[in-house]
């Protein structure tokens, strides 16, 4: 059966980013880059992967799910941000933008879509985000893969959106310092859900 695999970006303090979306405070450069992304090759938009000259192929992941707000950032210079990947977008409210060749919008439940594509022959999932979307996965996520980098946001968005305090305990299978202050914290659940 086909992972789940939330691999993110996240601050010290929880937030994927700033209470206006805000994303610019991450580290962009240093070690961790070329290590993590030889890793989860893939996991960058095609044309920005195309422009620096970055393989597409051989990652873990053949199919990326977001939410509306996650898929809108690269709007309207990217409406099919990963052509390399099959694209998911969940949007109840959100028409589908016409030249978002290759990508699928839905209003359907993801826990159901995600039990879909779990069934399916193919490569890991990946959540790419956002964190509302997340919060609704939590039970279906298979690895957590955090990249934490060294920044503080003070508010924002959290990495599992509004979430009722639930306590789960996952199992750590690696974790990776790099000089450049990011950390590579890798999970997966102690027990599978269901």
């Amino acid at each position: 059966m086909r992972e789940l695999v939330y691999f993110i970006a996240v601050t010290l303090d929880g937030f994927i980013a700033g209470p206006g979306d805000q994303f610019d405070g991450f580290v962009y450069e240093g070690d961790h880059v070329a290590a993590i992304g030889e890793k989860y090759r893939g996991a960058v938009p095609t044309h920005l992967a195309e422009s620096v000259g970055l393989a597409t192929e051989g990652g873990p992941f053949d199919t990326v799910l977001m939410g509306w707000n996650t898929y809108s950032m690269g709007l309207p210079d990217a409406p099919s941000p990963y052509r390399h990947l099959r694209q998911v977008v969940f949007t109840r409210t959100h028409a589908a933008p016409a030249e978002a060749e290759g990508v699928e919008f839905t209003d359907r439940d993801p826990v159901e879509v995600v039990r879909e594509l779990k069934a399916e022959e193919g490569g890991a999932i990946w959540l790419c985000g956002g964190a509302a979307l997340a919060a609704q996965l939590v039970d279906e996520i298979d690895r957590l893969a955090l990249k934490v980098h060294p920044v503080l946001f003070g508010s924002g968005i959290p990495v599992f959106g509004a979430r009722p305090y639930a306590p789960e305990r996952w199992h750590p299978l690696s974790t990776t310092a790099f000089t450049s202050g990011v950390t590579l914290a890798e999970y997966t659940r102690l027990a599978p859900k269901g």
